[in-house]
């Protein structure tokens, strides 16, 4: 801990930071780009490991740039500001291609160029932000890296204009109306969390004030004043959560005044998002995500396709015009009630969605001759649970398409499925998140 030492860096990790060795160990840093040579001191010594941080650089990358951000470095929000747009894109595919290498064992590896976004900034439609006190002034940020100190991010570059606007708009307000902030130290005061959604297709917005409590101070003057100053307002709710729980959300929302939903559209399929709907955050690189879920299918209109993990939907509906049948599998109650909703006000009439783990469904249907031909999957980070991918390759759909946000995890589940009767054809990374280590993928595996 603490010593100095001089590391080429050889590629960006799959968590943003800077990879080098040193004594044959990976040494992890912050902010370094590949092909630099940076003089580091050692932060972190694990086993198989170390973490340093940048003290000189002795040799710069000439994909590294000043970051607009103005607390880039300390938010934690976005991890490449740092690297010019091109240089992330071509790290995305390093980032997917060598984590193939390392846990699938696939030295050749058939990667399709990323899906880029010709802007990519201000591309979120969604900011969650926590609320506190700097001094007198009402601020809205998120927590400052590795402490609990809430950073003011106002007219964050990623986020869309308009949510912006609304954030910074209703700070002032809250500040005018003298409206308690809640103080986690002492679980005193009101409002914790600001929640503003901006409807693409609309341009309206779904403003959702998340509280401590059921009483909302001067809640009457409050929805007035918001009504006035920002007319693309639609809904304006309070959400309660009155825990101690790290979730964001509360049990129990209330609209104040407006509509109970936002409405919105994806391609031909409309979704109707209540405050607390799980909806994707960038719905420009999310069609160009779902039009490579269909390539993949290769649907004529024949198969039952059946989308595991489903959660609202999106994927099902997006294919259920090419397909017979949807089958939606989803163990959140509410998520495949917002399904179905979606399917209604769609018109989606071959989509039909079940409560329940597809490791236990799956089989079910299989072994009542319910068979699909497509079964897609979309789990979370840590991927698939292994009894379905037991249940996966005992099903053998001729085509399995896996969309992933963690390349990791992605080529640790394909080499299970590579040694239970499946090839794969392809891999197409998508930037949903510029300017972030995130990188998502859609791989198509078809049986031998």
């Amino acid at each position: 801990m603490g010593d100095r030492i001089i590391i080429t860096i050889k590629r960006i990790g799959i968590n943003g930071e800077g990879v080098g060795y040193y004594r044959r160990k990976a040494v992890f840093i912050g902010g370094a780009l590949t092909g630099e040579v940076v003089k580091a001191k050692i932060t972190k010594v694990e086993p198989s490991y170390l973490s340093a941080e940048i003290i000189e650089l002795e040799k710069r990358s000439r994909d590294r740039q000043k970051p607009p951000c103005p607390v880039y470095e300390s938010c934690g929000g976005c991890q490449l500001q740092h690297m010019t747009y091109s240089a992330q894109l071509k790290a995305k595919e390093e980032i997917v291609r060598e984590s193939f290498q390392r846990y699938a064992g696939l030295q050749e590896l058939p990667l399709r160029p990323i899906f880029g976004m010709s802007d990519p900034w201000g591309y979120r439609n969604k900011a969650q932000l926590q609320v506190g006190r700097k001094g007198e002034e009402i601020i809205t940020g998120l927590y400052a890296t590795g402490s609990h100190r809430l950073l003011d991010i106002s007219g964050c570059a990623v986020q869309h204009p308009v949510v912006n606007r609304v954030i910074d708009q209703v700070k002032a307000i809250l500040a005018e109306l003298r409206i308690p902030v809640y103080e986690e130290r002492t679980c005193e005061g009101v409002v914790r969390t600001v929640v503003a959604r901006v409807g693409q297709a609309s341009g309206n917005v779904q403003l959702t004030l998340i509280t401590a409590n059921d009483r909302l101070p001067d809640s009457r003057r409050l929805v007035q004043r918001i009504r006035e100053a920002l007319p693309m307002v639609t809904t304006i709710a309070q959400n309660i959560h009155k825990g101690k729980s790290p979730l964001i959300f509360g049990e129990k929302t209330v609209v104040l005044w407006g509509e109970d939903r936002l409405e919105e559209t994806l391609g031909d399929v409309r979704f109707s998002l209540s405050p607390r709907a799980f909806f994707q955050l960038n719905p420009e690189q999310t069609v160009k995500l779902y039009n490579a879920v269909r390539e993949a299918a290769s649907l004529n209109g024949s198969e039952l396709v059946v989308d595991a993990y489903c959660g609202t939907g999106t994927i099902g509906l997006w294919l259920a015009p090419h397909a017979r049948e949807v089958r939606g599998i989803e163990i959140i109650p509410e998520a495949v009630q917002d399904a179905r909703d979606n399917a209604r006000s769609s018109g989606v009439e071959n989509a039909r969605f079940f409560e329940g783990r597809a490791e236990q469904l799956l089989p079910e249907w299989v072994s009542r001759g319910i068979r699909p031909d497509v079964v897609v999957v979309d789990p979370p980070r840590t991927g698939c649970d292994r009894p379905l991918l037991n249940a996966l390759t005992q099903a053998l759909p001729a085509r399995l398409v896996y969309v992933s946000c963690n390349p990791a995890t992605l080529a640790k589940d394909c080499q299970v499925l590579l040694g239970s009767g499946y090839r794969l054809e392809w891999v197409q990374p998508v930037d949903m998140f510029p300017h972030t280590s995130h990188v998502e993928s859609v791989i198509l595996m078809v049986r031998k």
